[in-house]
């Protein structure tokens, strides 16, 4: 492992340096992956496994419209795609990537099939975490893992195709083999990990559900509304308001901040962008933090596990998601929105731009 100084602190995490692709090869070279569920992180990994060279199937329900995603991709039914139960019984690592509601929904049929010495992969620790509520107790006699991209499936995938790689966090719940850290690093690096950093299955869903939450979609939802609500209200135009609270954001400053911080974005505006973006960070980290501390006090808890389950369980849960989604892409901010991003030029240039 390297030792990474971040902002003072110093952290062991895995590179492809230490931990080479043909390494994980090597680690997995006996075991059959069985990926099941095809819906977010599914197609993702599973394809960048198999673009790896790693011996990857895939076990979805026949008929669904995963089955035939699964199939367009290249899967080929009774040689690469099976039905679930079939997959896990083949498989010997089985990574479990169906939605939270759906991983309690399957777990009946997928624990008989987790034989001594198989491996469980998660790429979230909800099931385990919150196990009194899911049900999904692993028997002792197998290899429990996990390894989280911190992005999208569609990231994970779409990174993998530049060449570069997403980070992730990985962690052992348990350890049946003796191997299990070993394998879970394997298989972090094998779905195209940049680097990973070590954690726990209660950590990594405690921040997940927070930023998720919080900053990552949530927060920043809220806060798009907030702002393109006032400078409506106040008179300003659909395409002015959407510029100045989502576009420029997105397009402009968060690329520059991805590549060389918040510091040197700061560094790099006008004079009286930077004063009151330093003095108003203040009176918004002020205002947010309470809300903060409530949001992870609401995870830690357990709140919002079972907030999750019991919504997401229900049997008309994907016709109220839809009308949720519906309303959100049909108000007047994500309109707009959709209006600016067909005016973009199609080849747009990224440019250390100054905030006026």
């Amino acid at each position: 492992m390297a030792k990474i100084n971040f902002g003072g602190t110093l952290e062991e995490v895995v590179t492809r340096e230490e931990f080479p692709m043909e390494k994980a090869l090597d680690v997995l070279s006996n075991e059959t992956i069985a990926i099941i569920g095809y819906g977010v992180q599914g197609p993702a990994q599973a394809l960048n496994l198999r673009d790896n060279g790693f011996n990857v199937i895939v076990g979805q329900r026949k008929g669904s419209k995963t089955w035939d995603k699964a199939v367009s991709h290249g899967w080929v039914p009774g040689e690469t795609l099976f039905d679930i139960e079939d997959a896990v019984k083949q498989g010997t690592v089985i990574e479990y990537l169906l939605s939270d509601a759906g991983q309690i929904a399957l777990w009946p049929k997928v624990k008989p099939h987790l034989t001594a010495g198989k491996t469980l992969y998660f790429s979230h620790g909800f099931g385990i975490t919150f196990k009194e509520k899911t049900g999904i107790v692993p028997p002792s006699d197998i290899d429990v893992v996990l390894a989280a991209p911190k992005g999208s499936g569609t990231s994970v995938r779409r990174l993998f195709l530049q060449g570069k790689g997403i980070n992730s966090s990985y962690a052992v719940f348990q350890d049946a083999t003796g191997n299990a850290e070993e394998k879970a690093i394997a298989l972090g690096i094998g779905v195209g990990s940049g680097y990973l950093f070590k954690t726990d299955f209660k950590k990594e869903v405690y921040s997940d559900l927070t930023g998720e939450r919080g900053t990552l979609m949530g927060a920043i939802a809220g806060i798009f509304e907030a702002q393109y609500e006032v400078l409506r209200s106040k008179g300003h135009s659909p395409s002015e308001a959407f510029n100045e609270t989502v576009e420029e954001l997105t397009q402009s400053l968060m690329p520059l901040v991805a590549e060389n911080g918040m510091d040197w974005m700061y560094a790099n505006c006008s004079t009286t962008a930077q004063r009151g973006a330093l003095d108003w960070k203040k009176k918004f980290k002020a205002a947010t933090l309470p809300v903060f501390k409530e949001l992870y006090d609401s995870v830690e808890s357990g709140a919002e596990a079972q907030r999750t389950i019991d919504k997401c369980s229900q049997p008309d849960y994907r016709e109220k998601l839809s009308e949720e989604l519906r309303e959100l892409r049909e108000s007047e901010l994500w309109q707009a929105g959709a209006a600016v991003r067909k005016l973009r030029p199609e080849k747009a240039n990224v440019e250390a731009s100054m905030i006026d």
